[in-house]
């Protein structure tokens, strides 16, 4: 049985799940916790935007300060 609607891959973004609303805002939740210096950072493992790009750089930030926060830890 069809439905008639064609199946179209999800985007995806390595290391975080992506949901798509209804209203087609993207909520993305990273599969890996941050761990806590990038959290106090300003890291944060879910987020929203709307549109895939806009998720994409949103996400790209939030890894980038989580980067930087590791970079930061004292040995």
């Amino acid at each position: 049985m069809n439905d008639g609607k064609a199946a179209v891959p999800s985007p995806t973004i390595p290391g975080w799940r992506l949901l798509i609303s209804d209203a087609g805002r993207f909520w993305a939740f990273r599969q890996k916790p941050f761990p806590v210096e990038a959290r106090r950072a300003g890291a944060e493992p879910d987020l929203d935007a709307d549109t895939f790009d806009d998720i994409q750089a949103v996400i790209t930030r939030h890894e980038e300060i989580a980067r930087q926060a590791a970079g930061q830890v004292a040995l």
